[in-house]
């Protein structure tokens, strides 16, 4: 499996930008997943519903099927988060894994930056970021994408990944 990573300061569009590589990469016929990371606290069960209530229990691992999807949900009761190895390792294969934030670890990645925001770039120097994509104008040692031309930003990334010739 590949990887690349998308970082950048909240609301800078990462979210947006994954979403539409994910239509765009997959549409080309290439496999896509993706692994989000998240600061805060969250929870996708419901209060009354039954996994919720596994959970609540003590459970440590809840899973729930449907005929259209299933989805593990583990507590980490106090355990440490896994890294990101971890849980890729834990992933069906694909032939690429987006994942959005883990901006320290490792892996390649693209840094999503806007201008407009005010914030500073999240990781100039660091050689883990390839390219920027931007909808302004920003100065870097790496290659600069635009952040509106999602053909462009994929083509970018099946070529930095290996998945197509010329990375």
């Amino acid at each position: 499996m590949k990887v690349l990573g998308i970082i950048g300061y909240k609301n800078a569009g990462k979210t947006s930008l994954v979403e539409r590589l994910v239509t765009e990469i997959s549409g080309r016929g290439f496999s896509v997943s993706t692994v989000k990371h998240a600061h805060h606290a969250f929870d996708l069960d419901q209060p009354g519903k039954d996994t919720f209530r596994h959970r609540k229990a003590g459970a440590r691992q809840v899973m729930l099927s449907t005929g259209a999807r299933w989805v593990l949900m583990s507590e980490l009761r106090g355990t440490a988060e896994p890294e990101l190895a971890d849980l890729l390792g834990r992933m069906d294969p694909v032939d690429l894994v987006l994942v959005e934030g883990y901006k320290r670890d490792l892996h390649p990645k693209v840094e999503v930056h806007r201008p407009v925001t005010g914030h500073p770039r999240i990781a100039p120097g660091d050689p883990t970021v390839r390219a920027v994509a931007t909808d302004g104008a920003v100065a870097v040692g790496v290659p600069v994408l635009d952040l509106n031309d999602t053909g462009a930003v994929a083509d970018f990334i099946l070529r930095e990944t290996g998945l197509v010739p010329g990375g």
